[in-house]
């Protein structure tokens, strides 16, 4: 391998070398990633057939080229058709020696921000779990009081009477159960970190949701096999998968609908940390449903504690996965249109390997 090649294979960004007709000339192992495919199968074909870039770059492109000088378009969108799109910076370049061929860098931006809603989600649950905490336990306990009190009541009632009662105790158990899942949200453990074949963990959780509340519907898997191990805590990846498929299942209103479950790996994909050192987050996992999407205003804010887009949520589901998700040193994000949501979860890579 001579150093130029070397140096084009070791390059940390996607890159492409594009012919006078902005066809696909070359890319480097980076590049196939991100765009999910083989250089053999992307040489030759045109690049914007290829990339989906959310701004107009044909005139500027065509300017870069025709005045040999560089192009840096900073914050755009983009994606592949295959995934959802990424905030990037890029670099354009016109080829020394090649007339009309130009060089486009693609740098996904660190996801500094992502870390600040990693803080805002912590900061935010220390404040409604830290006085939830602190009430739990004289709310539940008259609410046992309650409970017990109408059912006594109901044994010497008229039968059209026990609808009361009945109410009563339901709603009671309903308060419980919200306050029970507050307090999970308070006492999660930290993850047990370890190579995780997450392949296993996405079974796992198929299996469950098909036996119960995604037993009418369809739930496709679209894996990777060449995946690496994540470094992460199994039963807790499985708490949250399973509770990103009840969400596509509710979404779809539990019938009829389509769950893809989809792995897959992106080197390019960094996380900034608290303390400014960056970090790979290359293992990719996609919850991907066909129901109605996101209501716009709370897309924003869906992985707050208690924002919810049902009526009866109680917007700690999110919340807890996000949680979760941060002690991994992961990232959690969703994508939302009429028709495909996606959630995606992004995990570091384990440095050594489950023996078999």
């Amino acid at each position: 391998m001579t150093s130029d090649e070397a140096i084009w294979t070791s390059l940390p960004v996607p890159a492409l070398m594009l012919d006078a007709d902005d066809r696909i000339v070359r890319i480097n192992p980076a590049a196939e990633g991100f765009l999910m495919s083989s250089a053999r199968a992307v040489v030759g074909q045109p690049v914007w057939d290829r990339l989906a870039v959310d701004a107009p770059l044909e005139e500027a492109f065509e300017r870069a080229r025709a005045h040999d000088t560089p192009l840096f378009v900073n914050d755009v969108d983009v994606g592949t058709g295959e995934r959802a799109p990424l905030q990037c910076n890029l670099q354009i370049a016109p080829v020394s020696g090649h007339p009309g061929h130009m060089l486009l860098l693609i740098s996904p931006r660190e996801l500094a921000g992502r870390m600040t809603q990693n803080s805002s989600v912590k900061s935010a649950a220390r404040s409604a779990i830290g006085m939830a905490e602190m009430l739990a336990h004289e709310i539940k306990n008259p609410l046992a009081g309650i409970t017990g009190a109408a059912q006594l009541l109901s044994m010497n009632l008229a039968q059209d009477d026990l609808e009361l009662t009945d109410l009563i105790v339901s709603e009671s158990r309903r308060i419980v159960k919200l306050l029970e899942q507050v307090e999970q949200f308070g006492n999660i453990t930290k993850p047990n970190l370890q190579a995780v074949n997450v392949h296993d963990v996405l079974d796992r959780a198929r299996r469950s949701a098909l036996l119960g509340f995604a037993a009418e519907m369809a739930v496709v898997e679209d894996y990777d096999p060449s995946l690496p191990h994540a470094l992460g805590d199994p039963d807790q990846l499985l708490q949250v998968v399973l509770n990103l498929l009840k969400n596509a299942a509710e979404a779809a209103g539990g019938k009829g609908g389509t769950i893809t479950l989809r792995s897959y790996y992106e080197q390019s994909l960094r996380v900034r940390r608290g303390d400014g050192e960056g970090r790979s987050l290359p293992l990719q996992i996609e919850v991907i449903d066909d129901g109605p999407g996101l209501p716009d205003d709370i897309a924003g804010e869906i992985f707050e504690p208690f924002v919810s887009g049902r009526d009866n949520g109680t917007g700690l589901g999110l919340a807890l996965a996000a949680k979760i998700i941060s002690d991994h040193e992961g990232w959690i994000s969703v994508s939302s249109v009429p028709g495909r949501t996606v959630f995606r979860i992004s995990l570091p890579r384990a440095m050594f390997e489950i023996k078999e």
